[in-house]
């Protein structure tokens, strides 16, 4: 692997927030790639085919994508190789450019937020719940199905994403048991639970945090803390954000496009955290 010319980027719309170019530069300069480059673009699923098609791999050196919302379902068609991992929750996040031109993709959100739980000592649980049930909810669950020997159970909001986080569970090998929305309360009561709802969904159940709540990792990262996540650590609760996941799948795509490991996860972290302090 040379250390001149290389290229990759995230993907997806809206983007401008993205903090991946911030992890990944940050990872390249403490590897010493000084040709190596990490950038951004908006790109929706209609322009995705054309942008793909348009990449110069070999002349341009492209290393590899990541691929955020609302890419990583439309962008398996237009793939050579789609890893299982990715396959078990029809969602790539991850996209290698191979010697030979050969688009690959992976998911490293499933393995990242295993990573991010073991760094924080919890390697198994006895039951765990997700809050929503989109596509970052299926990434979770395929990570639970890792920690949890238990029962998973999915807070959603409709019939429709009820069946479909059991018929996930199903094809994972990981019992789902499905309640509404209006009882998400309850998840907090779980000794693991997972929020993967959007800004704001879910700050009425701070109120609702036990005395003794258990550990609790919200995919979000800014604003941060949330107020739910506030309470829990309030209450002495383990309390992971979004950063931390971000964090541990992005070192894993680092090591896919550089072929170096490990990839600088203190660097990449401390990255993030100053560029979220506006450092």
């Amino acid at each position: 692997m040379t250390a001149t010319g290389r290229r990759a980027a995230v993907l997806g719309s809206p983007i401008a927030h993205s903090l991946s170019p911030v992890l990944h530069n940050a990872a390249y300069a403490a590897l010493g790639l000084d040709g190596w480059h990490y950038g951004r673009h908006e790109v929706d699923e209609a322009a995705l085919p054309a942008f793909l098609g348009s990449l110069d791999v070999a002349g341009e050196g492209w290393a590899g994508l990541s691929l955020t919302m609302p890419l990583k379902r439309a962008v398996i068609p237009l793939l050579d190789e789609v890893s299982a991992t990715a396959l078990a929750v029809d969602a790539v996040n991850t996209v290698v450019f191979t010697e030979d031109g050969r688009r690959t993709g992976d998911n490293t959100d499933i393995p990242g937020l295993v990573a991010a739980l073991a760094e924080r000592g919890i390697d198994k649980v006895e039951a765990a719940a997700v809050l929503g049930a989109g596509a970052t909810a299926s990434s979770a669950l395929a990570a639970l199905a890792l920690v949890c020997t238990g029962e998973v159970t999915a807070y959603v909001r409709s019939a429709e994403r009820a069946a479909q986080m059991r018929d996930l569970g199903e094809r994972l090998g990981v019992a789902v048991r499905t309640a509404p929305w209006e009882r998400a309360a309850e998840a907090l009561a779980s000794p693991l639970t997972v929020s993967t709802t959007t800004a704001g969904a879910n700050d009425h159940l701070a109120d609702a945090v036990p005395g003794r709540p258990g550990a609790y990792f919200d995919v979000l990262y800014h604003p941060w803390p949330t107020p739910l996540a506030a309470a829990c650590a309030a209450r002495g609760g383990t309390v992971l954000g979004g950063l931390d996941l971000l964090v541990h799948q992005a070192v894993l795509q680092c090591e896919q496009f550089t072929g170096i490991r490990p990839a600088p996860l203190a660097a990449m972290r401390a990255a993030g955290e100053a560029a979220l302090s506006g450092g």
